[in-house]
């Protein structure tokens, strides 16, 4: 199992000052009003514990009826505003945290956003869902926990220790003996804490990375029979999750018998204390003592959730961290400072000295030299891993070169707005990634301005408007989950009528026609003739049949150009294109293989 990547997260002194200024900052009225509302709180309870001594002296005088009025209006006023002031408290803390989540969502989603595809192949889903949802909770958890400690429970405490004092002061100082015999426990108990929080949320990201793998390889999962295995896996993922989150539990509650037993000591004592009036001085009456003993049994609540604050932290600090590394990661893709908008131009891509590897030890480009003519197909072919798809990613800026430079009529990509670049270019890919929304959606999704009339000529182009208007819905038919509801044939049809409707002037398609059936294939085959027409075509292909009317083909093995030029070219003579194309087409004649060929061009 692969856990969490812990080892950059931002130190713990730095990272709860950081989440309460920014919180604190963004949600300052709410947290005011709830704070006020804890205010008013914490005088009620204090208010509380001091009219128990009128109650006991109004029991004593029954015969004084206004006394007893008074009193009990006093009881009825304070309750009053104290469900009205816990009300206040409740619902603006969770208005505030709320935000902090949605909040925090979106900050790091937009992060995501911002980064480049060597982050995301670095970073598994799981890792960052589990981040995305877990941290951004954690980071509630811990404003809350912080907030209702510091000024609910604080001073509701101080509160009632005033009580204590004033009816008491002997005896509140030999019940506050059992503060630092708490605190004592509890500091033992955070040690075990850190490392038990780590390893639960390793855990939830495991099941979080079963479960997708098991909703998104079913097919494999069925066909394979490994429905029990990947049980098993969950299985042990759930237990170890249930393992841990229960080692949390009882380390959170055991501060409550620890602070039940040191508070009953406490009572007893004040209680034979008080009995045998061991300090002497004036006589306490029965209202002073209820007084006092109401606020030390109150007292006791407060003073266990501040024991148990420090643990609560603790359990919290993970995703929390978590969270503000992601938002502190740098940027794996940024514009440059004085980068500008490309200029339009023809369409004419080239690399110059091109290196570049996804490992610092594992180059794939070695030094790439070659021009893809403006309103030209040219064809990418060679053995697989020889770095076609890398050249690709590089020429649409998914990555930068460690060396040379990719550009575009003339401009270095580097120094050119990312925005800019992706409206010159559009993709159809072997694989076609469909939102979960509509078929009209996922055609304009390439240019929200397109209109009605623009999504429909796209896809009649591409040769998917007849099997759309076939559907029950037509346009407005949801595709499912990537496309689920649609046939693989149907799927690309839908991409290719994506990049017509964007309009760009450079065309990348990797493999867009390989695990299509004939029929589909002449259909798409077709449909990209329609779609190429004055437009820069970069074309990755391993059946040649798909690129016979290419312009000029680029051999790419090793990482480097082995053979450029045009099909007559190297089909002359004894080149690595020619006994590709000969194993392929296994002695059938070119004018036969060209005859039956759709051309892109048709």
């Amino acid at each position: 199992m692969m856990g969490l990547k812990l080892g950059s997260l931002i130190p713990q002194s730095a990272a709860i000052p950081r989440l309460l200024k920014e919180g604190l900052r963004q949600q300052g009225r709410l947290y005011a009003i709830a704070m006020a509302a804890m205010i008013v709180s914490a005088a009620t309870s204090a208010g509380v514990a001091w009219v128990m001594e009128k109650i006991v002296d109004a029991l004593s005088r029954p015969d004084s009826r206004a006394y007893v009025l008074t009193v009990a209006t006093m009881v009825m006023g304070i309750f009053i505003v104290k469900g009205m002031a816990t009300y206040v408290q409740v619902v603006f803390m969770s208005r505030a945290g709320n935000r902090i989540v949605a909040h925090q969502q979106s900050q790091v989603f937009s992060k995501l956003m911002r980064q480049g595809l060597s982050y995301f192949n670095a970073m598994e889903s799981s890792e960052i869902i589990m981040r995305v949802t877990q941290g951004a909770q954690a980071c509630r958890r811990l404003i809350d926990i912080i907030v209702v400690s510091a000024v609910r429970d604080t001073l509701t405490l101080l509160a009632l220790l005033g009580v204590m004092i004033y009816q008491q002061p002997l005896l509140s100082a030999v019940s506050l003996l059992v503060g630092p015999v708490a605190l004592y426990g509890i500091r033992r108990i955070l040690r075990k804490v850190k490392e038990i929080m780590e390893s639960e949320l390793a855990s939830m990201s495991e099941i979080y990375k079963v479960l997708q793998e098991g909703a998104g390889g079913i097919q494999v999962v069925k066909i394979f029979s490994l429905e029990n295995t990947m049980r098993d896996r969950m299985d042990r993922a759930v237990r170890t999750v249930e393992k841990r989150a229960n080692a949390i539990s009882r380390l959170e509650a055991i501060t409550s018998p620890m602070m039940e037993t040191l508070s009953g000591v406490v009572i007893a004592g004040v209680v034979v204390l008080s009995a045998y009036n061991i300090f002497g001085g004036e006589p306490t009456t029965a209202g002073q003592l209820m007084s006092f003993v109401t606020a030390l049994l109150m007292a006791y609540e407060p003073a266990k959730r501040l024991s148990r604050m420090r643990v609560s932290i603790e359990a919290s600090l993970v995703g929390v961290r978590m969270v503000l590394d992601m938002l502190d990661m740098p940027d794996t893709q940024i514009e440059a400072p004085d980068a500008a908008p490309l200029a339009p131009g023809p369409g004419e891509v080239e690399m110059a000295g091109v290196r570049f590897g996804y490992a610092e030890d594992t180059p794939i480009l070695k030094g790439v030299n070659l021009v893809f003519p403006a309103g030209r197909i040219s064809a990418l072919v060679g053995p697989s891993g020889g770095g076609k798809s890398t050249l690709i990613n590089l020429a649409m800026r998914m990555f930068d070169p460690t060396e040379g430079t990719i550009s575009i009529d003339g401009q270095d990509l580097r120094m050119a707005t990312l925005s800019s670049i992706r409206q010159r270019i559009s993709f159809v890919g072997q694989t076609t990634f469909l939102f979960s929304t509509t078929i009209r959606e996922n055609i304009r999704c390439a240019r929200f301005d397109a209109t009605d009339e623009e999504v429909v000529e796209a896809a009649k182009a591409a040769n998917a408007h007849e099997f759309i208007e076939a559907l029950s819905e037509g346009y407005d038919t949801p595709v499912g989950e990537n496309g689920a509801f649609l046939s693989g044939g149907q799927r690309q049809r839908l991409a290719i009528a994506r990049a017509i409707v964007k309009r760009s002037d450079i065309l990348f398609l990797d493999e867009a026609t390989s695990a299509l059936d004939s029929h589909s294939e002449a259909l798409i085959q077709d449909a990209l003739g329609r779609a190429t027409q004055g437009k820069t075509v970069i074309v990755i292909a391993h059946r040649l049949t798909t690129i016979l009317n290419a312009d000029q083909v680029f051999f790419i093995e090793a990482g480097q150009v082995a053979e450029s030029g045009t099909i007559e070219t190297l089909l002359a003579g004894p080149t690595r294109f020619r006994t590709l194309y000969d194993a392929q087409f296994e002695g059938v004649s070119e004018r036969g293989s060209r005859d039956r060929q759709v051309r892109f061009n048709a």
